[in-house]
Parts: structure tokens; C-alpha cells; sequence
């Protein structure tokens, strides 16, 4: 089947025939109908007592999907991961897909949906990009719970003294919104408590998030909101969330959005969709919960980390492997001819016509990424995720690229022909999965640093191993905030770089592969209860803002009363 070129994503997912969730966990998965948890027809969740049974089962093959640096162009990331589970199911392996959640800021902001595309997409596409099992809402209500009960403990003059000048716990919303960046609380009088600056971040970058995105189960997720640090008392110590008593009531708020959400692709295939911080601003990954469990039901399980492999797969490895001893066994890094032309210095009005000077210039972003995916000792396969004007010249000479390299670069056409067209993919990650051309599991794998070196080391390590810095530059007071992490015995934890996406650099014009370049860190944040600190490098922000045309101004109801303009 080839996609229509007058059907949008959104028209090919409404034309989608799906099958009672609750009929596909049985005769896919082997899950009961008394077992779930429905929401509607084709959405379920997985209870944690299910899951908590599956423990004796043994664990499938993860296969990680990443991508080369974004750009406007399109890489296609969510799609292939979609298309590769599909493909690998019309091999005869028992596969399914684990995605995070979409953030309403994007969707209504300049990225669109983030279902998939074409015919690789999971459905409901309309649900999981809207308000879908209602996570999303319950993450920032967790927050803003704890927000509220800051202030309440420094209205009411509560012990341990929480300095009002020290908090450092923000604000979310689940929206891209840039006049809540910094904002000024607590005015209008005395009832009102006391004026202190503050800001907002959007919902995928809350630690909470995070927090539940690693948890492994209810009591883990309870300890780790317990240890959030939401600021400073008078003597400098540490005031925590549960030293408020907020950790109790922000576990209810969350026990159901810790429950794996039970989706499908278009070609009936079961999947995960569970959590969603970003990878530019956050850990990039969804849930550990999801992963494992999809690993226990199936025999493949594909998953997908955050934009470019220098930041998703980065933190894939190095945060989310780390700490639940997860280990992929082979990388998917999808490319595509039109973005590569871009990093080369073609005109993004132009990426439709053949441009061979181009593409050979736009090259080494791709190669440096297969370069530093060798870093962690996984074997890596290149997905070309084929457009429509691609030319045969181009394919080749991306494939001709990557032997060099010693990769293989495959052809996948999944966005037109969904599973059909990724049987090709499909076979090459079975081929370096299962015949024997690596050495297997933890044997092979390796992460970036270890836990011991010191943290203003570890950003050094990522800076100049993944993203080719001459170095670092960071000021005296976030040279004073890692010592004084690491003297509250924090120094152990992994580094979550905040950086633009769009470059390996922290300047979204150096496209490519740029050299001679610094990595500015203006900030560090600690997030005791997630378990790593959050680096700030250049202008990024946590709390994006809308482009001058937002995608909302295009999304509305038809007169069936169906959602128009939603990707």
C-alpha cells in the first residue's frame, strides 16, 4: 500500500480498522480483559499487579531507534520506530513498540503530532496526541501540588524554615508559554504570602515527569518524590518534598499514570506509549516501566529516544540504561537524503531536487553519529527513511557512505508502505541481533563515564566525546553548585544535558558536523529524586515558546465534528 498524496496522517489514522484493545492484549499479548484496565475501545492500561506477575518471564531483544541531528527537513524518527516494529512483525517475530507520550506544547506549537506518519502510526492518533489517558494532567497536577505546598510551608512558617530566597522548585504547565519563564508570586498582601520570583517550565521537563519516567514501581515512584529537593532552609540544608509531607498525596495523583498505556499501530500491532520528557531539556525516554514490561511480553521490542543520537541516545544510555540495567542490543539510526542536504548548505525550498554536492557536504553529521554510537559498543544500523523525490543517486551514495564506515545504510520506505516497506530494515536488525556478529548484552555494552568521576568532568566527557567540543566553559557558580551537589553526596549521579537539538553545538546555525567550538554552561539544576543533574548549555530554554505561526491556529473541529489540522 502507498500513501496517498492528497491524505494527511490524520485522515490515514481515522481510516484506520482497529481492533478492540481489549481482544488485541489477549490474542497478542496473553493479557485477560479482566486483567486491564480499559479506556474506551482501543485504549487500556496495564496494572502493576499484572505486571509485578511477569517478573519470572524472560526478557526480549530491545532495539534502540535514533537519529541523526533534526532539522526542518524531517528525519522521521517515530515513524520508522513504528514502521520497524511493523516490519518486524510481518517476519513472524512477536514485536511491539514502547513510544512516549506527546506534549501538547509541540502539537500545538511547530512540531505537529508525534503518532508516527504515513501508515507507521499508532492509533488513536486523534487521543494520544490530545489528553489521552489524562498522564500528562496528572504529572503537573503532581507538581503543582508541591508547588502549592511550598508556599503553604513558608506562609505558615512550618519547620524545617524553607528560606524563601532558596526554593527552587518551578512551577509547570503542559504548554509552550513563554511569559511564564520568570514571573513574580504572591502578590496583592499579607493573605497572600510572601512576593517571591519564580517561573514556569513546561510539564515535560518536570522532574516529576522524570520521576515517573524511571520508577520502577509505586514504592520506588513514593521514594523518589520524597526526595525531590524543593529548596534551601536558613542554614543552606536541603528541604525536600517529603519533608513537607506532600510525597503521599502527589503517589495518588500519579498511581494510575505509573500504569503503561496499551496502544496499536495501523497494522494492528500492539504498543506502549508511556511518558514523555524531551530530550533536548530532559532524559528524552519513556518509561522504564513500559520497556520492561514490553520486553516480558514479546520477543522484539523497539523504542525510541529523543531527537538527535547525541542527545536522546546519549542519555538513553547513560541515564535510563544506568540506572535499570536495561541494554539494547542493536541501534536503528534513521537518516533522511533531504536533511542531510540540509547540513550540507542546501536551500530547505530546494531539498526536493537532486543535489549530490550536498549530500556528500551534509554527510558527516550522519558519519559522526555512527562514530559515537561505537562508543557504547552497540552495533548500529542506518534506516534511510525514503521521500518521495529522493533520487537513486542520492540512496546510493548515502549507502556507499555508510559502508565505508562499516555499517550498513537500509532502505526504508514504512512512511508509504508501512510494515511492508520496512521488512527490508527489519531484517538487517534481525540479521545483526541474532547471528551472532556481536558479542551479547552487558558484554558488549559500555557507558560514556563512570558514576565516580566528578560531575563537572562528566559534562566534559559528553562535551568533547559526543559532541566534539574543544571544551567547556562554565562560571564559578556552577563550578561552586557541582561541589556543593557533590558534598550533599550527589556526586555519583549522571549529567542530563539541556541543549538545542538542531546542532552538535550550542549554535543552531553550525549545521554538520562543526568543529571548533565551546559548550557554555550557564546553570545547573539537581534532581535528587530522578536521580542525575540537569546541565543548561547555551540559550536553552525549559519552557519553549510559540512560533510566530502556531500549529494551533490550524487545528479545529469539522462539521462531523472531528478534529482538522492536527499533523
Amino acid at each position: 500500500m502507498a500513501k496517498d498524496s492528497y491524505k494527511s496522517d490524520i485522515d490515514i489514522a481515522r481510516g484506520a480498522h482497529l481492533r478492540p484493545i481489549l481482544e488485541l492484549a489477549r490474542d497478542r499479548l496473553g493479557i485477560e480483559a479482566d486483567s486491564l484496565h480499559p479506556y474506551g475501545h482501543d485504549k487500556a492500561k496495564v496494572p502493576l499487579d499484572y505486571i509485578e506477575g511477569l517478573s519470572s518471564r524472560k526478557d526480549g531483544v530491545l532495539v534502540l531507534v535514533t537519529a541523526m541531528t533534526p532539522t526542518k527537513a524531517g528525519e522521521g524518527k517515530t515513524t520508522t520506530t513504528v514502521g520497524l516494529a511493523d516490519g518486524l512483525n510481518r517476519l513472524g517475530k512477536n514485536c511491539m513498540a514502547a513510544l512516549r507520550e506527546p506534549s501538547l506544547g509541540p502539537c500545538f506549537g511547530m512540531k505537529g503530532g508525534a503518532a508516527g506518519g504515513g501508515y507507521a502510526q499508532i492509533v488513536p492518533m486523534v487521543d494520544i496526541n490530545l489528553h489521552f489517558t489524562g498522564d500528562f494532567h496528572a504529572i503537573t497536577s503532581a507538581h503543582m501540588l508541591l508547588s502549592a505546598m511550598v508556599d503553604n510551608h513558608i506562609y505558615w512558617r512550618k519547620e524545617p524554615r524553607l528560606d524563601p530566597r532558596r526554593v527552587v522548585w518551578r512551577r509547570v504547565v503542559d504548554m509552550n508559554d513563554r511569559a511564564l519563564r520568570s514571573v513574580v508570586l504572591s502578590l496583592g498582601g499579607v493573605s497572600n504570602g510572601f512576593p517571591r520570583e519564580g517561573g514556569f517550565d513546561i510539564t515535560v521537563a518536570s522532574e516529576i515527569m522524570a520521576i515517573l519516567c524511571l520508577a520502577l514501581d509505586v514504592e520506588d515512584l513514593g521514594k523518589r518524590l520524597s526526595n525531590i529537593i524543593v529548596g534551601y532552609d536558613y542554614d543552606k540544608r536541603a528541604v525536600r518534598a517529603g519533608d513537607l509531607g506532600a510525597a503521599g498525596a502527589m503517589t495518588v495523583l500519579l498511581r494510575d499514570a505509573l500504569q503503561p498505556n496499551l496502544v496499536q499501530t495501523l497494522e494492528n500491532n500492539p504498543a506502549f506509549v508511556h511518558g514523555g520528557p524531551f530530550a533536548n531539556i530532559a532524559h528524552g525516554c519513556n518509561t522504564v516501566l513500559a520497556t520492561k514490561t514490553a520486553l516480558k511480553l514479546t520477543d522484539y521490542v523497539v523504542t525510541e529516544a529523543g531527537f538527535g543520537a547525541d542527545l536522546g541516545a546519549e542519555k538513553f544510555f547513560d541515564i535510563k540504561c544506568r540506572k535499570s540495567g536495561l541494554v539494547p542490543s542493536a541501534v536503528v539510526l534513521v537518516a533522511t537524503v533531504r536533511a542531510l542536504k540540509l547540513h550540507g548548505g542546501a536551500h530547505e525550498k530546494e531539498l526536493a531536487t537532486e543535489n549530490l554536492k550536498a549530500l556528500e557536504a551534509g554527510l558527516p553529521n550522519l558519519l559522526r553519529h555512527v562514530e559515537n554510537l561505537s562508543l557504547f559498543g552497540l552495533p548500529v544500523v542506518v534506516a534511510i527513511n525514503r521521500f518521495p523525490t529522493d533520487t537513486d543517486s542520492e540512496i546510493k551514495k548515502v549507502q556507499q557512505s555508510c559502508r565505508a564506515q562499516g555499517v550498513s545504510a537500509v532502505l526504508a520506505e514504512h512512511w508509504a508502505k508501512g510494515g511492508e516497506g520496512a521488512v527490508d530494515l527489519a531484517r538487517e536488525v534481525v540479521t545483526v541481533v541474532e547471528n551472532g556478529s556481536r558479542k551479547t548484552g552487558k558484554e558488549a555494552f559500555r557507558l560514556l563515564y563512570e558514576d565516580s568521576l566528578p560531575l563537572a568532568e562528566k559534562i566534559e566527557v559528553i562535551a568533547k566525546k559526543i559532541y566534539r567540543a574543544d571544551g567547556v566553559d562554565m562560571s564559578k557558580s556552577v563550578l561552586g553548585a557541582l561541589r556543593d551537589f557533590e558534598s550533599m553526596g550527589f556526586g555519583d549521579l549522571p549529567v542530563c544535558m539541556a541543549k538545542t537539538q538542531y546542532s552538535f553545538s550550542t549554535d543552531v546555525s553550525k549545521r554538520g558536523a562543526p568543529s571548533g567550538f565551546r559548550i557554555p554552561v550557564r546553570d545547573v539544576r539537581l534532581s535528587a529524586g530522578a536521580g542525575f543533574v540537569v546541565a543548561l548549555a547555551g540559550d536553552i530554554m525549559t519552557m519553549p515558546g510559540l512560533p510566530r505561526v502556531p500549529a494551533a491556529e490550524s487545528v479545529g473541529l469539522d462539521d462531523k465534528g472531528d478534529v482538522v489540522g492536527l499533523f
